[in-house]
């Protein structure tokens, strides 16, 4: 039989056993991501890396963001893509799809058809189905596919989970529009979109894309400044054609006006929290470095 004294001393314990486990786990949760704090002369912003897929154990998300957030007058995004789910469809179908009368795939070389015809196929992809797709389109559709195999969800983003957080008690300023995205994604020439499709499908074959974005969500899942570095680095050096259009469009074009949008934030309201994608912070071009060169103090807080 137990004694009380037995029995009190292993509540105690229990106890404190499951308050460490809360602590550990909070402190594990506090790892993900990057989180900035940019500060000039008078006001603060806190600038979160994001990742737009996730698993249902990103969240909640960790305390500091998770406060700085509740308490923001502002949160701004690249877009608040969940307000409008028709207004994004439309973009893409209007960016995405070939129009009437293009002779889109029937417009290749038999060769070179057969060969994408055949890469699709052995991912499991009917041509047919996707013909309408252009394709940049599909390469895009193609890397998010791809995640499915890394067990994470296009609908569980990190944007995504802010935005629904906030959603009508908190003004969300969107520094982009899906228009925009949309036509900057399809503003690469037509047989430069061919020959990115094609890359892509061969990183697919050789597993090197499945490689990168592990990479990518490994290093998100532990604040792992040098595998971000390392990244980075990659992209910076990387001659592929889906790397340099990361590089001189999705990203070097694309930070310049969010980090004036967001030096312009930081006069005007204090606090705010903006929350862009995590490759937008990273390198000699990311945001913070940007922000910095506009006089702003900016520390990594993790």
């Amino acid at each position: 039989m137990q004694g009380p004294i037995i029995v009190v001393f292993r509540s105690l314990f229990l106890g404190l056993f499951l308050g460490l486990f809360l602590l550990a786990s909070q402190a594990m949760a506090a790892e993900r991501g990057v989180l900035f704090k940019v500060s000039d002369k008078e006001h603060t912003l806190y600038l979160y890396g994001t990742i737009h897929a996730g698993k249902p154990a990103y969240y909640p998300l960790e305390p500091r963001i998770r406060d700085a957030v509740a308490a923001a007058p502002t949160l701004a995004l690249e877009v608040d893509a969940t307000r409008d789910p028709q207004a994004v469809a439309a973009a893409f179908m209007q960016h995405g799809l070939f129009t009437a009368g293009s002779p889109g795939y029937a417009g290749l070389a038999p060769e070179r058809r057969a060969r994408i015809e055949a890469a699709l196929k052995a991912q499991g992809i009917d041509p047919a189905a996707v013909a309408q797709l252009k394709p940049w389109m599909l390469t895009t559709l193609l890397a998010i596919a791809d995640l499915a195999k890394l067990g994470v969800d296009p609908t569980l983003g990190v944007d995504a989970h802010l935005a629904g957080q906030v959603r009508g008690r908190t003004p969300i300023l969107e520094l982009e529009t899906v228009q925009f995205q949309a036509a900057l994604l399809d503003r690469l020439p037509i047989d430069m979109q061919w020959k990115m499709l094609e890359e892509t499908l061969e990183h697919m074959a050789s597993g090197q894309q499945l490689r990168e974005a592990r990479e990518l969500f490994d290093a998100y899942e532990r604040a792992d400044q040098a595998g971000l570095d390392r990244i980075a680095k990659r992209i910076e050096t990387d001659d592929s054609l889906v790397a340099k259009f990361t590089r001189e469009v999705v990203l070097d074009e694309r930070n310049g006006p969010m980090a004036e949008k967001l030096a312009a934030m930081i006069k005007r309201e204090n606090n705010a929290v903006a929350a862009v994608g995590l490759l937008h912070l990273l390198g000699k071009r990311g945001v913070p470095e940007l922000l910095r060169e506009r006089g702003m103090k900016v520390e990594r807080v993790y």
